[in-house]
């Protein structure tokens, strides 16, 4: 171990020596007070916890990414990192696609392909696709059913990523099935 690991270590022992300490003190004075203390203690934590693995949810449902207006259209929200993004639904599940103008086709991740139910271990990974990193492999597959705000598209043709892809791209083969506009920091997709 490294000094630092070592001086953690040391630190986090005392700690928990001290809580252990005025734990077992306070079982032994007053012990229906100390266990009422301890639950309310315990159930903190585990909403810290539940909180903290529900926030994207929770994020997703207070600051939706994609907005429908009265007249149909879809707004996307520019994030902080620049980049546009939009919450669709791919045969049934929610999936958040990077909106990228210079992508050719719908691009899944391993991952997300294997949420929506395509399993990537059968796939035959014979196309090739030249991106930024350079080349990686790529299978054709297609999405049975794919909802972007009021609009359902179905059996759209899309790849999955034979590489590392942190999420899923939303290409232009299926944006050019609207009319796209950028307008400050929205982006307004409509039929």
């Amino acid at each position: 171990m490294d000094g630092d690991t070592t001086a953690r270590v040391l630190y986090l022992s005392l700690l928990l020596l001290a809580v252990s300490g005025a734990l077992f003190s306070g079982l032994r004075q007053r012990p229906g007070q100390t266990l009422q203390q301890v639950l309310i203690w315990a159930f903190l934590f585990a909403g810290l916890v539940a909180g903290y693995g529900l926030w994207p949810d929770i994020q997703r449902a207070l600051n939706p990414r994609n907005a429908v207006s009265r007249d149909g259209t879809v707004e996307l929200r520019r994030a902080s990192d620049g980049h546009f993004y939009a919450d669709a639904q791919a045969n049934g599940q929610w999936l958040t696609f990077l909106v990228d103008t210079g992508a050719s086709d719908i691009v899944l991740s391993r991952e997300d392909a294997a949420r929506v139910g395509i399993d990537p271990g059968a796939l035959s990974f014979d196309g090739i696709a030249d991106t930024a990193n350079g080349p990686v492999p790529t299978a054709r597959v297609r999405i049975d059913a794919l909802s972007l705000g009021p609009y359902v598209d179905r059996d759209v043709p899309a790849r999955v990523n034979g590489g590392d892809l942190s999420g899923s791209l939303l290409g232009m083969s299926y944006l050019r099935r609207f009319a796209l506009r950028i307008e400050g920091e929205r982006m307004i997709l409509s039929r």
